[in-house]
């Protein structure tokens, strides 16, 4: 996992030049929805409010690394590795996606703010879109979708 500040996303060189390019572009005025970025790359963007910590799930992705950010609100992303957990709903392989049963409640999280963003590998198993201090709030929100190769 990679916590930092946006202002620095173009110093990882396990990140492409056009997700950079793509990241440093945007604003909250894009449309919400799937953009193709290169044939390994995508994002999604998605406009929802977040959710109490008790209706979390972890989930994870095989195929693809994650990189999350907001253009507005703000979020907890709860993290876990993915070793130990139990499914609750076996990978998609059409979807890239595996839910898992396990709390999240006692796990480590991240808080995105606008400012920061957080990339997230295959082996770490992530629970997005969780309110702070139980007060739902609406979010902006853009997945990058790295091709893992």
């Amino acid at each position: 996992m990679i916590i930092d500040n946006l202002k620095n996303i173009s110093k990882y060189k396990d990140i492409p030049i056009e997700v950079v390019t793509f990241i440093e572009s945007i604003d909250s005025t894009i449309k919400c929805g799937k953009h193709i970025i290169s044939d390994d790359v995508y994002a999604n963007v998605e406009e929802y409010t977040t959710k109490i910590i008790d209706n979390g799930k972890f989930e994870s992705h095989r195929n693809y690394i994650d990189i999350q950010l907001l253009l507005s609100g703000m979020e907890r992303i709860y993290v876990r590795e993915v070793q130990g957990l139990n499914t609750e709903i076996p990978y998609s392989l059409e979807r890239d996606i595996e839910f898992y049963s396990d709390n999240i409640a006692n796990s480590d999280f991240v808080t995105l703010n606008g400012n920061n963003f957080v990339m997230l590998y295959p082996h770490e198993a992530h629970a997005p879109q969780i309110a702070l201090d139980e007060l739902s709030t609406k979010v902006l929100k853009v997945v990058v979708k790295v091709k893992v190769n």
